[in-house]
């Protein structure tokens, strides 16, 4: 059973820095898992914000974000991190971490397993 547990988040001011960590545990990174990170702000649809698949070294970002948020995982750890650098007001929304079997996907609907999710606020 994968569970997530997530930590990090709070409250900057536009143009600071956050990072996220996201504990990993009950599967196994070598079958083929894509763990990644989406959010959501009141009213609107959760959105993919980055995502990795397990064996590979490429990363996928939503062009919001690109050049300013990094995702990285520590296997050794299993931990999935997101680095948040250059915040704006419109990166404000709570954040979840997921993981779904197989190829990543932009969908928040084909992730079977969530973090509890935290709050991020740019002011």
């Amino acid at each position: 059973h994968v569970q997530l547990v997530e930590s990090g988040g709070g409250s900057v001011q536009a143009g600071g820095s956050l990072r996220f960590s996201c504990v990993v545990s009950g599967y196994a990174y070598s079958d083929g898992y894509c763990l990644g990170w989406f959010r959501q702000a009141p009213g609107k649809e959760r959105e993919g914000v980055a995502q990795m698949y397990s064996g590979e070294s490429k990363t996928y970002y939503a062009n919001s974000v690109k050049g300013r948020f990094t995702i990285s995982h520590d296997n050794a750890k299993r931990t999935l991190y997101l680095q948040m650098n250059s915040l704006k007001p419109e990166d404000t929304a709570m954040y979840y971490c997921a993981a779904k079997r197989g190829w990543c996907s932009w969908s928040s609907y084909d992730f079977n397993y969530w973090g509890q999710g935290t709050q991020v606020t740019v002011s």
